[in-house]
């Protein structure tokens, strides 16, 4: 595996920041290194980090946000980098990731996080995004676009980011490893490393959250990730189509050509 995937904080100030490279495919072939990347926004980016990034040779990012978030926080010009905007949860009524930079933005908002998170109701939310990362209109639309691009419509090394890098990032990262054939339990190995780097970098919120007054067990669900929030995608592909192949062929506009397109590009 590379530094980026290996190290605590390969760059400080993207803490979610990884390479899906070094992951073993079930035939033995390994993803390749530097060429697909996650991470979360770009938010507290200091300047030497931007040029640690700029170093990975990145020349796509995919932001999966919605529009009120990319212009709440727009990403960084780049040089040379060519930023395609995939509002994943466009068709979303309420969605839990698209309006998590309340909570990142106001940890102070106890009363209405309680309402809203309380008693459960977090995992329950974010299991039906996930599903709906499966089959709103508008995701599907966002990650046909996002693999066309990896086949060929776009440059890499690519990057690809939502708010925390976790949730829409995570779906799109669990689809590129499982259609490049990575076992299901190192797809979801690299899915819960999420917890590993994201959330103690978010510790000042969940402090400033409990000294206001709240229970900063309430925004784990929401600013971790569990199993079963993944589960719950995979579930409804299956339950949808039958399979991830199916998923592919009829969503993401990926035939068995193009998929062993996509093993070609992005295996060794």
């Amino acid at each position: 595996m590379t530094d980026v995937q290996n190290a605590a904080a390969p760059i400080a100030s993207l803490p979610n920041l990884r390479d899906l490279g070094g992951r073993r495919a079930a035939d033995g072939a390994t993803v390749k290194s530097g060429l697909l990347f996650r991470t979360a926004d770009f938010r507290g980016l200091t300047d030497d980090d931007a040029a640690k990034f700029t170093g990975l040779g990145i020349r796509t990012v995919y932001d999966l946000r919605s529009a009120a978030e990319r212009t709440g926080l727009p990403d960084p010009d780049f040089p040379g980098v060519a930023d395609i905007a995939l509002d994943v949860l466009a068709d979303a009524g309420t969605a839990i990731p698209a309006n998590l930079d309340t909570v990142l933005s106001d940890p102070h908002l106890v009363h209405e996080v309680d309402e809203v998170l309380g008693g459960g109701k977090a995992v329950e939310l974010i299991t039906g995004t996930y599903r709906e990362l499966v089959t709103l209109p508008s995701a599907q639309a966002a990650y046909r676009r996002f693999f066309a691009g990896l086949l060929g419509a776009d440059e890499t090394p690519a990057a690809f980011h939502c708010t925390t890098g976790k949730d829409r990032t995570g779906w799109a990262a669990a689809s590129v490893l499982t259609l490049l054939g990575v076992p299901r339990d190192e797809v979801f190995t690299d899915y819960l490393l999420t917890n590993e780097r994201l959330v103690p970098a978010l510790r000042p919120i969940f402090d400033e959250f409990a000294a206001a007054g709240g229970d900063p067990d309430l925004l784990l669900p929401v600013l971790g990730v569990r199993e079963e929030y993944l589960t719950a995608a995979f579930d409804e592909v299956d339950r949808q189509y039958g399979s991830i192949d199916a998923y592919a062929s009829v969503v993401l506009g990926l035939d068995a050509s193009a998929v062993a397109e996509l093993r070609s590009r992005f295996l060794d």
